[in-house]
């Protein structure tokens, strides 16, 4: 299948149609549109609660009727078009995503409020979401209902982009079907929420994550459940959430979890079934703290943006046994490689992408090295893929080091992580600076950064400052040693407080 945007932006689906029909054949695919199968879910219970967040609370009749009218506002626009979404997080973003597919389009949220761009310079979108307040005002009104027809969209073709966070010099953008996001990643959710009938879902991470992208695609239009969303993440307001509208099942990176789980013994948290991790490495502290505080369940997902899954309630074990009906795992030559029901359709205006990680047949190259035990369990051993993981929001060292490369006092540059109790990893910038020239401040260094564009996210949160760099036998710089260095320079999760952005 090849899908062309108003835009120029073509998609392939690099997946063989054979397969994919086979996956339909199998009921791990509905074969149905996302926003059919909400109007099912708003038929079946229109009076039960769709979407909690810091406005309150609506049923499904009230969130259709604001979808309805933003599909409204969006005429002229349809299965041909790119949509970006940028509002808050919350029920404007819920809305807005569904009236996209209501009109047929492909939605894809702005992180940071940044539209991507495709490979010739020019903007995917054809128009970007910006306010849906007129959508909300009609949502009390049932007299401003809006007729709407429905438009036929092949459950085969774009739905959704998701933007990872960035291992690449530049985010990657990862066009997904309607029936990989309504079939192989709802699947995976559905396996989370267990015995579970009517979940109801605490999403502690954005509704324009990766992680966070099932919560109207799946929690809503899929299983009929109830998001609860948060514009902002704080502990402790989680905890309140948890404790007044009893969520079944809450969704973080082990950062928020254990920062939940410090707080835990204030609040009831009675009504989880189980808390959910991904996003990030859940380290055995964490597991042990999350488990302890939340005495349920914790289940921890090995996944990311380019479709891949795999998940476990025991990850001291691994990271779980793959699900065919959510993806087929198999390990080439030491790296994770994965294919199943939930793969995406390639990577959008990006050839050298697919041809970089994917494989003939539409195998999706994770950049993990791993291995089966013997009972079938997959185990990750280490990612193949320099990176920083800070509380879940990944890092490309190498995008730094290139944009600090043109300061005037830095002669030499290596970013690194350095452990941190609380999120992880924190960034380090390890610095030679010029003959001559005053050593910059970690400060002068973000400031630079920001310049450049850098989002807040990835400025360096440490600085180290050499002599010159360490090199290893080959000439290159040792990583390892300046690794090494910067974890001793900034010990027990000391950092110098400029840069960064919250968890």
């Amino acid at each position: 299948m090849t899908w062309t945007s108003s835009t120029g932006v073509v998609v392939r689906d690099l997946v063989p149609a054979a397969l994919r029909r086979s996956w339909v054949s199998a009921g791990h695919c509905p074969d149905r549109d996302l926003y059919s199968l909400f109007r099912e879910r708003v038929a079946a219970h229109p009076g039960r609660t769709a979407v909690i967040d810091s406005a309150g609370s609506w049923d499904y009749a009230s969130l259709d009727r604001a979808v309805r009218w933003q599909a409204r506002l969006l005429r002229g626009y349809g299965p041909s078009d790119i949509i970006g979404v940028d509002v808050p997080n919350g029920r404007e973003g819920v809305v807005a995503e569904l009236a996209v597919a209501a009109v047929g389009g492909v939605a894809v949220h702005l992180p940071d409020g940044v539209s991507p761009v495709a490979g010739t310079g020019s903007p995917v979108a054809s128009t970007v979401i910006t306010d849906v307040s007129e959508a909300v005002a009609a949502a009390s009104d049932p007299a401003r209902e809006a007729p709407w027809s429905p438009v036929a969209v092949d459950p085969e073709a774009p739905a959704r982009i998701l933007v990872s966070s960035g291992s690449e010099s530049t985010p990657k953008l990862v066009a997904y079907s309607h029936n990989a996001f309504a079939g192989g990643r709802a699947n995976y959710v559905r396996a989370v929420h267990g015995a579970t009938a009517v979940p109801r879902d605490l999403v502690l991470v954005p509704l324009a994550s990766a992680f966070g992208s099932f919560g109207a695609a799946i929690t809503l239009c899929r299983w009929g459940g109830t998001v609860l969303l948060m514009r902002r993440f704080d502990a402790a307001a989680a905890l309140r959430v948890v404790a007044e509208h009893r969520p079944t099942h809450v969704f973080g990176v082990p950062t928020m979890l254990r920062r939940m789980a410090a707080l835990a013994s204030t609040v009831d948290t009675s009504s989880l079934r189980a808390v959910v991790s991904s996003g990030d490495v859940l380290t055995p502290e964490a597991l042990a703290e999350a488990r302890a505080a939340f005495g349920c369940p914790v289940i921890n997902v090995y996944g990311s943006s380019d479709g891949v899954n795999c998940h476990t309630a025991t990850p001291e074990h691994g990271v779980g046994r793959p699900d065919p009906a959510v993806t087929d795992i198999r390990v080439v030559d030491g790296e994770i490689c994965a294919r199943g029901p939930m793969t995406p359709l390639c990577y959008v205006d990006a050839p050298e992408l697919d041809r970089r990680h994917r494989l003939p047949g539409g195998w999706v190259r994770t950049g993990d090295e791993g291995f089966f035990a013997a009972d079938g369990t997959l185990h990750v051993v280490r990612r193949l893929k320099r990176v920083v993981i800070r509380g879940g929001y990944t890092i490309s060292p190498a995008e730094v080091e290139r944009a600090l490369d043109g300061h005037p006092e830095v002669a030499e540059v290596a970013c690194v992580p350095v452990p941190d109790p609380d999120l992880g990893e924190r960034l380090c910038a390890c610095v030679a600076v010029r003959p001559g020239r005053p050593a910059p401040s970690l400060g002068q260094l973000t400031a630079f950064l920001r310049d450049r564009g850098l989002s807040r996210r990835k400025l360096p949160e440490h600085l180290v400052v050499l002599p010159e760099l360490p090199l290893g036998r080959t000439g290159k710089v040792c990583l390892p040693t300046v690794t090494r260095l910067a974890a001793e320079r900034h010990a027990g999760g000391r950092r110098d407080v400029v840069g960064g952005g919250e968890a």
